[in-house]
């Protein structure tokens, strides 16, 4: 659906940006619990192979409507290197969900728009002031309450899996970001799907197993919980800047931790409640800042062109005298 189509139809902006965001995040709630279920019974290399697989099968009504002319780019290394850092990621994330709870794993993963900042600043020459800084290494302190490095169990394997999968998806949200400006959402996640399925084949068959017949529907839903949520979550930055969409993604923790609860018998302690709104707490105020740098930007570039039109007064002549040829003609 086009933006034209939504504004005919009489839904604003902001409730549209609020029902695919918060729809993203259920699809995403049910993508992170069925990968959790299938791992104790597929490697999680397989699992993101299958992902990739039917992902790419849930995008082909899509294609056969509109056909691969829709697919015409002149991005294709940019689309690869983003569907490589991808599947590595995906790679790191549904793995650490085999060894740890869903609810941690979920809170872990918001540590991305803090990895963001800082490659923001190493990749894209961003300045980050004093207060965006602090409010990164705040929310990385969230991140060592969650972690709790002291305790008897110490960081483990599925948390260090989770915080690289994180750094990774920042990285990813950075070439998206890029994407965006001349792709449509559906371009991008059909080469996210198109692209990523035989890149995660290679390390899947190393580890490979077929699911059992009771598992094959949870392989299925894999592709249709992140192919939807993709397409949601894409279609909401399209229509609204990522301050105005970035906050709902912080409910899938309570999607995450609900079914984490129920399903899987999961019990959060308060110390992962309180690392918990420590990084979203960094996360939202880093948000903010970069909607106010941005408006800020945009003023200081109206002001700098009216500037500029106000120093050359042949244009405005030009337009009165125009004006009054027209009244006298």
């Amino acid at each position: 659906m086009t933006k034209f189509d939504h504004k005919r139809r009489g839904l604003p902006d902001h409730l549209l940006v609020a029902v695919l965001a918060l729809a993203a995040c259920v699809f995403f709630a049910g993508l992170s619990t069925t990968v959790k279920h299938l791992s104790g019974e597929l490697h999680g290399f397989v699992i993101v192979f299958w992902r990739n697989l039917f992902g790419f099968v849930f995008m082909i009504p899509w294609l056969w409507r509109h056909g691969f002319g829709r697919l015409r780019t002149g991005r294709l290394g940019a689309y690869l290197l983003r569907s490589s850092i991808s599947v590595v990621s995906m790679m790191c994330g549904f793995t650490a969900l085999g060894y740890m709870p869903i609810a941690n794993a979920t809170s872990l993963s918001f540590t991305a728009p803090l990895f963001a900042t800082i490659l923001a600043v190493l990749l894209l020459k961003e300045k980050v002031r004093l207060r965006r800084w602090s409010a990164t290494l705040i929310g990385f302190a969230g991140a060592m309450i969650v972690l709790q490095p002291g305790s008897s169990g110490g960081i483990g394997l599925g948390e260090m899996l989770a915080i690289g999968g994180a750094f990774l998806t920042a990285m990813g949200t950075i070439i998206v970001k890029t994407l965006s400006r001349s792709e449509s959402s559906q371009a991008i996640v059909t080469y996210m799907v198109l692209l990523s399925t035989p890149l995660a084949f290679v390390p899947a068959s190393f580890y490979w197993s077929w699911p059992s017949l009771d598992a094959w529907p949870f392989v299925i839903a894999l592709g249709f919980f992140g192919t939807l949520g993709h397409l949601c979550w894409t279609r909401a930055f399209a229509i609204a800047d990522a301050s105005a969409v970035v906050p709902f993604d912080y409910s899938r923790l309570i999607f995450t931790t609900g079914i984490g609860m129920i399903w899987f018998g999961e019990q959060p302690d308060h110390w992962f409640w309180v690392g918990s709104v420590v990084i979203i707490g960094a996360g939202l105020y880093i948000a903010q800042r970069e909607a106010v740098l941005r408006r800020r930007q945009a003023s200081a570039a109206v002001a700098i062109q009216a500037s500029a039109d106000s120093a050359q007064p042949g244009i405005a002549t030009e337009i009165s005298v125009s004006q009054s040829d027209r009244k006298n003609s």
